[in-house]
C-alpha cells in the first residue's frame, strides 16, 4: 500500500509540475526544433495527407500552440483579436475575444498565446499584455505596455510573443527609459524594468540564457542585441546591428557560450562568443550573406539551417567557424523548423517542403502546395505527436506527417 501510494504522489507530482510548463514560441524550447520521431523522411507526391482543415478562422500570421491536449491560437476579426480553442481533430471548442487587435497595415494577429497551467497570456499589435484564464477568456489582469511603461508602437506592429520564465514575465515596451519590463506573471505587477540603449522595440521574441552564474534575457532593440541581467534589469552589454528597417523577429539561438544573431535586408547574422559570466560579448565571426526577415533558423549538430531574405538561398552554415556549407536556389525564402533530422520548410509562396538536415546538401524529399487559407504565408508552423499544424491566414491545417 504504501508503495503503491508513493508511486500515484509521484505521477500526480510530474503531471502537476508538466502542466505548470510555460509553452513556447518555436517549439518546447524555443528554438524550431521539435522532438517528434519515427517522422517520414519523404512524402507522397501530391505532399503530406491533410487530416483536416478549420477554415473558420480572421485573418493572422501566428503560430498555433499544443497544450493540455488543446490548441490555441489567435486570430482577427476587423478590429477585435479571438482566441480560437480546438480540438486535435479540428473542433472549435470555444472562442473568446481578448480586445481590439492590428489592422492598419498586414491586417492581423502577430502574437502566440503562452500557456502555463490555467492561464493564458498574449500580447496584442498594439502592445497590450492580457493574462486570461485560458478554457473562458475570464480577465485576471492587464498591462498597457504603451500607455504603463512609455512604450511606442512600430511600423507593423508588435509581433513578439511574451515569455514566461517560472513565475516571471518578460514583455518588450521599447521606451527610452522601459524598453524590457518584468512582470510578475500571476499579477501583473512590475518586478523590474531596464532601460536597454533607449531604442523601441523590434519585432523579437526574447531568449533567455541560464548560465552556471547567471540568467540572462537576450533580445534585440532597433539597431541592437541586448543582453540583459533576468535578476535586476541591469544592462550587461549590447552590439550594433541596424539594419534598413528596423526589422529584428529572430530570436537569438544560443549554445555553448555562442550567440547566433540575424537579420534581413541583406544585413546578414553573425556569432558573438559571450563571457562564462554573461558580462561581455565579442564577435567570433560575421557575414552579410546570412541575412533572414522572419523565418528563424535551426542549429542541428554544429550546423545553422535558414533561409535568407535579399540573398535568396537556403544557406548551410559551419556554427563555429562561419564557412558556408552550401547556398541553394532549389526553393523560395520562408520559414523554417525541424523534427527527426528533418527541416521543413515554408516559403513566402506557399510551398511547404521537407528536406534533410545535413550540410553534404540540400536535397528535398517531399513538397506540396498550401492552397487553403488567405492572405501572406508567414506563420511558423508547429509539429506535435506527429502532425504539422500550418495557419495560413482563415485556415488551420493539419498535415499526417508520421
Amino acid at each position: 500500500m504504501k508503495r503503491t501510494a508513493l508511486i500515484v504522489l509521484t505521477l500526480l507530482f510530474v503531471g502537476l509540475a508538466s502542466a505548470q510548463e510555460a509553452s513556447k514560441w518555436r517549439g518546447p524550447s524555443g528554438d524550431g526544433k521539435y522532438p517528434d520521431t519515427g517522422l517520414l523522411k519523404e512524402w507522397p507526391e501530391d505532399g503530406p495527407e491533410i487530416l483536416w482543415s478549420y477554415e473558420d478562422l480572421g485573418k493572422g500570421f501566428s503560430s498555433p500552440v499544443i497544450y493540455d491536449g488543446k490548441i490555441y491560437i489567435t486570430s482577427s476579426v476587423e478590429p477585435t483579436g479571438y482566441v480560437y480553442i480546438l480540438s486535435l481533430d479540428g473542433k472549435l471548442l470555444n472562442k473568446y475575444p481578448y480586445g481590439k487587435e492590428f489592422f492598419e497595415s498586414y491586417e492581423g494577429t502577430r502574437s502566440s498565446p503562452t500557456l502555463v497551467g490555467d492561464l493564458l497570456y498574449i500580447e496584442s499589435g498594439y502592445g497590450v499584455v492580457k493574462c486570461l484564464k485560458a478554457e473562458t477568456g475570464e480577465k485576471v489582469w492587464v498591462k498597457d505596455l504603451f500607455h504603463d511603461f512609455d512604450g511606442e508602437n512600430i511600423r507593423w506592429g508588435v509581433t513578439e510573443t511574451v515569455v514566461v520564465d517560472g513565475d516571471v514575465l518578460y514583455a518588450t515596451p521599447g521606451g527610452k527609459e522601459n524598453f524590457l519590463v518584468a512582470l510578475d506573471r500571476h499579477t501583473g505587477d512590475l518586478i523590474w524594468s531596464s532601460k536597454g540603449v533607449g531604442e523601441k522595440s523590434a519585432y523579437c521574441t526574447p531568449q533567455i540564457i541560464n548560465l552556471p552564474s547567471r540568467k540572462l534575457v537576450v533580445t534585440h532593440s532597433e539597431s541592437h542585441i541586448i543582453g540583459i541581467d533576468a535578476t535586476d534589469g541591469k544592462v550587461l552589454w549590447s552590439y550594433e546591428h541596424p539594419n534598413q528597417w528596423s526589422v529584428q523577429p529572430n530570436t537569438p539561438i544560443y549554445h555553448d557560450g555562442g550567440i547566433f544573431y540575424f537579420s534581413g535586408y541583406g544585413k546578414g547574422g553573425g556569432m558573438l562568443e559571450l563571457s562564462k559570466d554573461g558580462s561581455f560579448v565579442k564577435q567570433k565571426w560575421y557575414s552579410e550573406r546570412f541575412d533572414t526577415r522572419m523565418g528563424g533558423a535551426i542549429l542541428h549538430d554544429g550546423y545553422i539551417y535558414k533561409s535568407g531574405d535579399k540573398n535568396r538561398y537556403w544557406f548551410c552554415i559551419d556554427w563555429e567557424t562561419g564557412e558556408e556549407k552550401y547556398a541553394v536556389k532549389d526553393l523560395g525564402i520562408g520559414v523554417t523548423i525541424f523534427a527527426d533530422g528533418m527541416l521543413y520548410c515554408y516559403t513566402q509562396r506557399g510551398n511547404l517542403a521537407l528536406a534533410k538536415a545535413t550540410p553534404e546538401g540540400f536535397a528535398i524529399s517531399g513538397k506540396t502546395k498550401v492552397k487553403l487559407g488567405s492572405e501572406q504565408h508567414w506563420a511558423h508552423p508547429v509539429i506535435h505527436e506527429g502532425v504539422l499544424y500550418l495557419h495560413h491566414g482563415s485556415a488551420l491545417i493539419a498535415y499526417k506527417i508520421k
